[in-house]
């Protein structure tokens, strides 16, 4: 098996661990009283808010403005005090900690996200839809938190606000908006391991006397080096905004943020997985197929402005611009083949210079209100949503190649080839058409009943790789219904439906586009308050049902391409699973998350598929801060623990089926925080404390990627006031 060796800090099979923390839950909180009515607005009287969750109406499951007890499906939360716990630099960063969900390596620059066994591939920025397909290589999931106040992340199937899109999840970041009238601003500055530092600044302040014209700034740069041989990165962020208050009832936003990332000595794709004898590699973490001169660098720019109106009679309405951009520079090389163990020899190269620039623009518009009928009170929402996606990618043909050579040796200092004129890869455009309404009807006071529907357009055109490609969809709806039922004060019952439509940007081996995805998802659940709401806990079974989802053809290539993998359709492909989740404060100054997914997925015929998605996943991460005497420290731990994955490949010198594995392990991280005075604190971090060795993906054209090592970290920050 394809296993690093090394210690592990597993959990044992059959998860003893749950039942022992239901118990000891159980009999913790099975004498609480929970302290609201059953009325319709109980839920705004909760008092308790845990630093790991939030009592805010959400908008990014059904656009209705619900909280998450409220909303029929499983919605988690990574806030702003739990991404600066534990020093959650990216969006990446904060996938591998959430509830339910994980983030696989392709290479140094890109990663995907999946969850319940799918990819995913829809997100919002507050609540207005963006695109990113899996493997995108334009800096998507190195988007640094900085930016952003938090981020939810709804699992399941979330076609009523996204359209088009898998079943997995929804991934929705919500930003750091100008809403403060007095001056707030804070300094933070950071060393780590591998010569990394940062600093970030974020101010906020009214801009006039009143306070109804205010302004935010946030600025984050980093530069350092990595565990991997040669490599580093240098990153500049930079955020503004103003809020302008046009009228007591009307808000108008306007921002914009840009982020750019200047790594050296990328990697496209992992390292060899055989020798040239058949047998398995087994590589130093620092080992690196990347040169002295390659790069991955992007830039990511957002622009966007709101205008937000409430009606005297309780409705409101929102219209949002949002223009993103995303380019990226490439100088790569992929190496691929099975060198000779003594001397080296036997590897391939494939040198590339490419620049890409993906433009999505979308405009959208929402209105939402409540509404009597039957003598009770209702909530209703309507929207419409316009995107357009302009992408385009150039490439330029190399002479010069030079051999590889000892790759046992391999230092960098490959000699660049010399790269030919520029030519067009791909110009496609995709366009995206929606209207939505929902509501929310209260039954009664403990049954309360969400339905509606959206009903899409989606088309792409133009060329890639010298093929012309025009295809799509138009008219299809997309219903979604859910319903919960309050048993008492402290705990509701929820159920969801939803159709699934995913059109596939992908090729067989015969060049042609596999037919769209669709299916059905299905989801179960408890939801349930302790502690007048401080604590919050779910319970969830989910059943989804795909058809034609496209999974990797083997080793066939996409014909005409450049090495693009080759995929085909998968009939009936069936993902059940559950899923737990407790979040909140169990004492004053004690907030806990705790999160165990399961699930498997198999097509019609009872084979697994996307088996390169860990099947189990357990996240627990806890702080505490002492009162007293030590009443200025906080101790924070996590246990990250993921069960194995593992994919069928075939051995490139023995031409045998082999399976690649990484087995379970868990990472384990410590937190420490001592506020020197009320406005000056000292963090330091580590992160993967037993020094963990594992493979961050397996199977990517049957190679290889390591995961960080241990890391350290320590962080001053300074409030100024």
């Amino acid at each position: 098996m394809l296993t690093p060796t090394s210690t592990r800090a597993r959990l044992a099979g059959g998860f003893p661990i749950i039942n022992t923390l239901a118990s000891v839950l159980a009999l913790s909180l099975g004498s609480t009283v929970h302290a609201q009515s059953g009325a319709d607005d109980s839920v705004e009287e909760i008092v308790v808010t845990s630093r790991f969750t939030t009592n805010d109406r959400l908008d990014s499951a059904t656009g209705l403005g619900l909280t998450l007890y409220e909303t029929p499906q499983s919605v988690s939360v990574m806030t702003a005090e739990r991404i600066t716990d534990q020093n959650l630099g990216s969006l990446t960063d904060v996938v591998d900690n959430a509830a339910g969900v994980s983030a696989r390596a392709q290479d140094s620059s890109r990663s995907t996200y999946s969850a319940r066994g799918f990819s995913i591939n829809n997100y919002q920025i507050d609540g207005v839809p963006i695109y990113w397909q899996p493997g995108n290589n334009a800096g998507e999931t190195q988007s640094d938190t900085s930016l952003y106040e938090r981020v939810e992340v709804v699992r399941g199937a979330t076609g009523l606000l996204t359209g088009a899109g898998n079943p997995s999840a929804s991934i929705n970041l919500v930003r750091k908006h100008a809403d403060s009238r007095e001056l707030t601003s804070t300094l933070s500055v950071s060393a780590g391991r591998w010569n990394t530092y940062d600093v970030t600044a974020d101010v906020g302040t009214a801009l006039n006397s009143s306070g109804s014209v205010r302004g935010r700034l946030v600025a984050h740069y980093e530069d350092g080096d990595s565990f991997r041989d040669l490599a580093g990165d240098t990153k500049t962020v930079l955020y503004g905004v103003v809020d302008m208050d046009v009228t007591e009832q009307t808000l108008l936003r306007v921002g914009a943020t840009y982020q750019d990332n200047e790594p050296t000595a990328s990697t496209w794709g992992g390292l060899p997985t055989w020798h040239a004898d058949g047998s398995r590699t087994d590589w130093s973490r620092s080992k690196t197929i990347g040169a002295d001169w390659t790069t991955w660098s992007s830039e990511v720019e957002n622009y966007y402005a709101d205008l937000i109106h409430d009606f005297a009679n309780g409705w409101n309405a929102k219209l949002s611009l949002t223009n993103n951009i995303n380019a990226s520079t490439q100088k790569l090389l992929y190496l691929s083949g099975a060198p000779d163990r003594e001397t080296g020899l036997g590897m391939n190269i494939s040198p590339r210079n490419a620049d890409t620039d993906r433009e999505q623009t979308s405009i959208s518009l929402n209105l939402s209100g409540s509404y009597r009928l039957l003598g009770r009170t209702h909530e209703v929402t309507f929207g419409v949503v316009d995107h357009q996606e302009d992408n385009v990618a150039y490439s330029r043909s190399r002479s010069n190649v030079a051999p590889v050579g000892n790759f046992n040796l391999w230092d960098g200092s490959y000699a660049q080839p010399t790269w030919g004129a520029r030519n067009l890869d791909i110009d496609l455009t995709t366009e995206q058409f929606g209207v939505f309404a929902a509501t929310r009807l209260s039954l009664t006071d403990q049954f309360k009943v969400v339905a509606g529907g959206r009903v899409a357009d989606w088309e792409q055109r133009g060329q890639a790789y010298g093929a012309s490609r025009t295809f799509g969809d138009t008219g299809v709806v997309i219903p979604y219904v859910g319903a919960l039922y309050e048993l008492n004060d402290q705990h509701t019952v929820y159920t969801s439906y939803t159709e699934i439509f995913q059109p596939q940007n992908l090729q067989d081996r015969n060049a042609d586009f596999l037919d769209p995805i669709t299916g059905e998802s299905r989801e179960l659940g408890l939801k349930s308050l302790f502690f007048d709401g401080a604590l919050q806990t779910t319970v969830a079974v989910f059943d989804i049902v795909q058809d034609d989802l496209g999974q990797p053809d083997g080793n066939f290539i996409v014909p005409g391409s450049d090495n693009s993998q080759a995929y085909i359709a998968a009939e009936g492909a069936n993902s059940t699973g559950y899923e737990l989740e407790f979040v909140g404060q169990l004492t004053p100054g004690w907030d806990v998350s705790f999160s165990y997914t399961s699930f498997d997925v198999e097509d019609a015929s009872g084979t697994e598929v996307n088996t390169d998605n860990p099947r189990e996943l357990l996240k627990l991460y806890s702080s505490y801060r002492f009162s007293g005497a030590l009443d200025r420290l906080t101790l924070a731990g996590g246990i990250n623990w993921q069960g194995r994955e593992y994919i069928n490949a075939t051995n490139p010198v023995l031409g045998v089926s082999e399976r690649l594995e990484q087995e379970a392990f868990s990472l384990v991280s410590l937190m420490a925080r001592y506020d020197i005075t009320a406005d000056l604190s000292a963090q330091l971090n580590v992160d993967n404390l037993l020094d963990e060795t594992y493979y961050s993906q397996i199977g990517f054209y049957s190679q290889l990627e390591y995961g960080q090592p241990r890391n350290i970290t320590a962080t001053l920050r300074y409030r100024f006031r």
